[in-house]
């Protein structure tokens, strides 16, 4: 059961509409129920993470013209996430070797709490990767990112 609640002072969750209110109803007062919250995804910051990318993607293609621009930055932005740590391994059919598939971003794939550390993570792995050797200027703008 999803339920809209609201946090109140001292701890207190209390019901954010009256759908919550009555499904809040078949629990009995006093008994400890078993629940996962979830922060809910920052939309302004996930924009955020996507201007990153694309000023790190515009960097390091450095004016240089990629017949599928589009596909070049997805396939960039997915070498970017593995980089910064955030994969998962995907085994060959024969089981022999395997591949790594960078996780997805999606806000249904990753709480805001994970977000945020993969961002992090993706800093860094650009730092290392991408503008170890930045100018001034470029060094400035990637530090708005931060």
């Amino acid at each position: 059961m999803k339920l809209e609640l609201i946090k109140q002072a001292g701890g207190v969750l209390v019901p954010a509409n009256d759908y919550t209110a009555e499904k809040l109803t078949k629990f009995k007062t006093g008994n400890q129920f078993p629940a996962e919250i979830k922060l809910p995804r920052n939309q302004a910051f996930h924009g955020k993470v996507f201007a990153f990318f694309q000023f790190c993607f515009e960097h390091w293609a450095g004016g240089h013209e990629f017949q599928q621009e589009s596909l070049q930055f997805d396939s960039f932005r997915k070498q970017l996430t593995i980089s910064a740590g955030f994969y998962d391994q995907v085994f060959s059919l024969n089981k022999s070797d395997f591949t790594l598939e960078a996780k997805s971003l999606s806000f249904g794939s990753m709480d805001q709490e994970e977000f945020e550390a993969c961002y992090n993570a993706l800093i860094q792995a650009a730092m290392t990767n991408i503008f170890h050797s930045a100018d001034e200027q470029t060094l400035n703008h990637l530090i708005s990112f931060f």
